[in-house]
């Protein structure tokens, strides 16, 4: 393996895309189509530039998706502002097809496989500070219980005024140094601790109809001077929390004022855990009791007690219910379909609709949702809607082999010192393709070669490093 790491992982990277059928650069006609796109967007719907949106994001993210204000009454109103992804990027074009092709931007720690090129992604259909976009608007009014109690969708003018952070943004709700654009603007500062109240609100009504709170920690592999230098783990927080409650509400609306107007659509379903025998199990040696029928309020209640009381063990515990929670998938509804629902977030009514930029099914759903605001005759009917929702989730399963084979190349490099220690495991995988565990500390993933029988998900072991393969993303450990 060659000393710079970052371009192994680059050349891993690009193969892997190739390998499990994504394209890693835009065909020329893309190029040529960027090149004759106009250089200014008209504007279009309401004007709503005079209020205080704001966005929060990772450090490191350009493609701003949303944007978010409240404005505060008796009953407070949600505004989530969309971009206008669809201005630029129209149907049937080669841009089009390229994203309709990956459907997906791809990430991994040497380098970003973006669905559209980022002058559009992180510049012209970017919700960038201080630039006035084009947006679609998803508008909520809020109870005090929580509850949605009005909506509405339609287009509009918006201007963001700052560009937030996780980190900063949860630090400060907890007391932290305020982040420097909120010190010196005491009506933004008012306005995301307004976001702040109204996310708990939402948040606590999911909770409430069952939705599942996990320990979200992932692993980000960190590159400095071309080498892998150390394995962080991102964690969730109180600003990721309230994104993540904004967008759930969002999508929920999306897909209600669809079906109101008649149009078929795109929804985003977890159905029923597919192994609920085994969560029921695993509650049970954590002196829990689970119904035999999945039910997803006992087992948010089961999960918050654990929290509450074994909060050390709780990531693992966390890993395990996702891994036999089964993978979401897109399916199409008619506007009088009955779906299947998200069991994790307890809703029934669920779109992508909040990312246009970096996921496909988010434009389509954007399209769908333009024609619906105009009273136009639906962009797509049923049976391309059905062919395009297997489509994207076969190529999201693709998209997340290949950040996973990046970042265990990643992690394999950064482990190849320590062959032959011990560690503390959980599995996280177990089937006839083979078992798998991640490690307590640092959390990396890898086989269990020798030693494997009789394991199953949620089990702990005490595994030793056999090998690493950063080719491959390989990295294999015998049972202690």
């Amino acid at each position: 393996m060659p000393r710079d790491h970052a371009a192994a992982l680059d050349e891993i990277a690009r193969r892997a895309m190739v390998k499990y059928g994504l394209e890693p650069d835009w065909p020329p006609e893309a190029r040529a189509e960027l090149t004759r796109l106009s250089a200014t967007t008209p504007p279009s719907g309401r004007d709503l530039r005079n209020l205080p949106w704001s966005s929060i994001d990772n450090d490191e993210s350009r493609d701003l998706d949303q944007l978010e204000v409240c404005i505060d009454g008796s009953v407070p109103r949600l505004l989530i502002a969309i971009a206008d992804v669809d201005a630029l990027v129209r149907r049937g074009t080669a841009l089009d097809a390229h994203a309709r092709t990956n459907t997906t931007s791809v990430y991994t720690p040497a380098r970003v496989f973006p669905m559209l090129p980022p002058e559009l992604s992180t510049d012209r259909t970017s919700l960038n500070q201080d630039a006035d976009r084009n947006a679609i608007v998803v508008e909520m009014s809020i109870g005090a219980d929580g509850v949605v109690s009005g909506s509405d969708v339609y287009q509009a003018r918006v201007r963001n005024r700052a560009k937030l952070t996780y980190e900063t943004v949860a630090s400060w709700l907890d007391g932290g140094p305020a982040p420097a654009v909120l010190a010196t603007a005491p009506d933004l500062a008012a306005q995301v601790k307004l976001q702040d109240r109204l996310a708990t609100l939402l948040r606590d009504r999911r909770h409430d109809q069952g939705a599942l709170d996990f320990d979200r920690t992932e692993l980000k592999p960190i590159v400095t001077d071309g080498a892998v230098t150390d394995l962080r783990t991102v964690e969730s927080n109180r600003a990721r929390d309230l994104i993540e409650s904004f967008m759930v509400a969002a999508n929920g609306v999306t897909a209600g004022f669809l079906s109101a107007r008649g149009y078929a659509s795109i929804r985003r379903v977890v159905r029923s855990p597919e192994r609920w025998p085994r969560i029921v199990d695993l509650a049970a040696q954590h002196d829990g009791s689970l119904p035999e029928s999945p039910d997803a309020r006992a087992l948010e209640a089961f999960l918050a007690q654990q929290r509450a009381t074994r909060p050390e063990e709780f990531a693992d515990l966390s890993l395990s219910v996702i891994k036999l929670l089964g993978r979401g998938e897109y399916v199409a509804e008619m506007a009088s379909g009955a779906a299947d629902g998200h069991f994790a977030l307890a809703v029934t009514n669920y779109t992508h609709s909040t990312a246009p930029n970096r996921r496909f099914p988010d434009l389509v759903t954007q399209r769908l949702l333009k024609a619906a605001v105009a009273g136009n005759p639906a962009p797509y009917p049923i049976g391309e809607l059905t062919t395009l929702a297997a489509h994207c989730t076969k190529q999201e399963d693709a998209a997340n082999k290949v950040e996973r084979l990046v970042r265990k190349a990643a992690a394999a490099l950064w482990m190849s010192g320590r062959i032959g220690d011990e560690f503390d495991a959980i599995v996280t995988g177990a089937s006839s393709k083979g078992t798998w565990v991640r490690l307590r500390n640092p959390p990396v993933e890898g086989r269990v070669e020798r030693g494997q029988q009789g394991l199953d998900v949620g089990d702990r072991v005490r595994v030793r490093l056999l090998s690493t393969d950063p080719e491959q993303g390989f990295i294999d450990f015998a049972r202690v």
